[in-house]
């Protein structure tokens, strides 16, 4: 959530809260507090929808982090090494079974991996007799999937982030237009009472209510001794 958004929510709390402690509503349609409390729930959703998002994107980033560590560190590593053997019978299998580098995307990395998996089924056999448990290329594609599916996580995280954060735009600006026509109200109901006319204007000051500064003490007046 950006400062500007943030501000605006923080203000629509602050005023509606003024409202309900002065009892204070406005007759029209589509004024008053309970539009200002149906905004203020709606961007409430829209912030919870937004966090939501987010929490999904880092929670899949983490996931496939470990997931490929694995896959680099071990798996990988596991059929690279049994390659090399067997590419003594079948030296083909060197440029075959090149290992994606460290530092590729992660589409490039699911190529990569997806074609060395195919690879590998087709030189089963081969690959078994020269020390490759059977088990690994189930391991490889288990382990394949579970990336990818992060990936899709990530990309349905952000999609909600996103579009939580326009709607909660236009809802943010919904409420400075709320507010503006209910600053105009205000002012004029409370002309003549200086007190909530502050108050008022503290809870719809974009920044927080005012603060007033302390005097500052002055400095005692000190004699100094003659020389």
């Amino acid at each position: 959530m950006n400062t500007v958004v943030r501000r605006r929510l923080d203000m629509a709390t602050r005023v509606r809260d003024f409202l309900r402690a002065h009892k204070t509503d406005v007759v029209g349609e589509g004024l008053g507090l309970a539009k200002l409390e149906e905004l203020v729930t709606r961007a409430e959703a829209l912030v919870a929808r937004q966090r939501a998002g987010f929490a999904v994107t880092r929670s899949a980033t983490m996931q496939r982090q470990g997931i490929r560590d694995t896959l680099q560190t071990a798996l990988l590593r596991y059929l690279k090494a049994v390659s090399q053997a067997a590419s003594k019978v079948n030296p083909d299998l060197v440029a075959q079974f090149q290992m994606p580098h460290l530092k590729v995307s992660h589409q490039v990395f699911v190529a990569a991996v997806g074609g060395l998996l195919a690879k590998a089924n087709e030189q089963k056999d081969l690959l078994v007799s020269h020390g490759m448990q059977p088990s690994l290329l189930d391991d490889l594609g288990s382990a394949l999937a579970d990336f990818e599916r992060t990936l899709e996580a990530s990309r349905t995280g952000r999609r909600e982030h996103m579009g939580a954060t326009a709607d909660l735009t236009a809802v943010a600006a919904e409420i400075v237009e709320q507010v503006h026509i209910l600053d105009g109200l205000m002012r004029y109901r409370f002309r003549d009472n200086a007190e909530l006319t502050a108050e008022w204007a503290g809870a719809r000051n974009m920044l927080g209510p005012f603060k007033q500064q302390k005097p500052a003490t002055p400095e005692p007046n000190v004699v100094k001794p003659a020389a």
